[in-house]
């Protein structure tokens, strides 16, 4: 039987969310549950800037229903990026070593301390049975021949047995005879790699559709849109990753999530498409176009269905 596909956004509270897709003057606290009202997963983005509040994240259990879906971004610190010291929760502030620049190192002992900060801060969706996966992406930084794969191991080991989805943006990595080598790793370290639908070219920074599934029970699928233009030169996440999909950009987009789906017993299909309502009227489209239903009709004829 082929495996369940799980549709969502990547955050449910983008500014372009407020201000295009929710009820006008909906009040913060309810735009979750009206949210997963109509899809069955959301990547938590806010993650990737602070660590969140126990309390918050046990709030989020209880809005959202049984069977519902968190995929946690990792902290852009544990991924790679430059972080600031204000970025890390406070009991980690005094220990941490920084550059000149005042940008965050990363050392051993605090990637170990920052990752068991995390896991204690969304402990509630995994008791509640909601936690999905864990999203490490990585910086275009992060690549061949200057990093490796195996820098990741520790990270790898702190967070098993909870699943881990590995998103790598320098191409380099599944070029050539590079790609059996990361296909390899991540099979063999229990770790999801990350497929993409993104913008046509081939700049370093733009992966190639590349399908793969390293581990039965996950595949893991984000949607970046399809303007190269904004994908390089975009200074605002609306700039570099609006795009409104069209119905046969969306099939071909399920014939490839179909196939993932032949191999990975769940596969998670996260729209980043986010400018304005781009991502769930896309994503709602998508659920429709599986055969999935995309929830009650919005007020005020928000959602493009057509």
């Amino acid at each position: 039987m082929a495996g369940r596909i799980v549709v969502g956004t990547s955050s449910w509270a983008d500014p372009g969310f407020i201000k295009d897709w929710y009820p006008p003057g909906m009040p913060a606290g309810e735009r979750l549950a009206w949210y997963a009202q109509r899809f069955e997963a959301v990547e938590l983005n806010a993650s990737f800037y602070a660590v969140p509040d126990r309390e918050t994240v046990r709030r989020w259990v209880e809005k959202t229903p049984e069977g519902f879906t968190f995929d946690v971004k990792l902290h852009r610190l544990l991924s790679r990026h430059s972080a600031t010291l204000d970025s890390l929760p406070p009991a980690l502030r005094e220990r941490a070593k920084t550059t000149p620049r005042g940008r965050v190192l990363l050392e051993p002992e605090i990637e170990q301390a920052l990752t068991e900060e995390l896991l204690y801060a969304i402990e509630p969706l995994e008791q509640a049975g909601k936690l999905g996966a864990l999203l490490l992406q990585c910086t275009p930084g992060f690549k061949p021949k200057k990093s490796s794969l195996e820098e990741l191991e520790p990270l790898v080991s702190a967070i098993a047995p909870r699943r881990l989805a590995l998103e790598l943006r320098h191409r380099g990595w599944v070029e050539d005879e590079q790609l059996s080598e990361t296909l390899a790793w991540c099979s063999e370290h229990g770790v999801a790699f990350v497929c993409v639908d993104a913008p046509p070219g081939d700049h370093f920074s733009i992966m190639p559709a590349v399908d793969a599934v390293t581990r039965d029970d996950l595949a893991y699928f984000r949607i970046h849109g399809r303007d190269t233009h904004g994908y390089l030169t975009g200074k605002s996440v609306a700039e570099r990753f609006g795009w409104v999909y069209g119905d046969e950009e969306l099939e071909e987009v399920a014939g490839r999530i179909h196939t993932l789906a032949e191999e990975a017993r769940e596969v998670h299909v996260l729209f980043n498409n986010n400018r304005d309502d781009d991502a769930p009227s896309a994503a709602r489209r998508f659920r429709a176009l599986l055969g999935q239903d995309p929830g009650p009709p919005p007020d005020d004829g928000q959602l493009r269905l057509s």
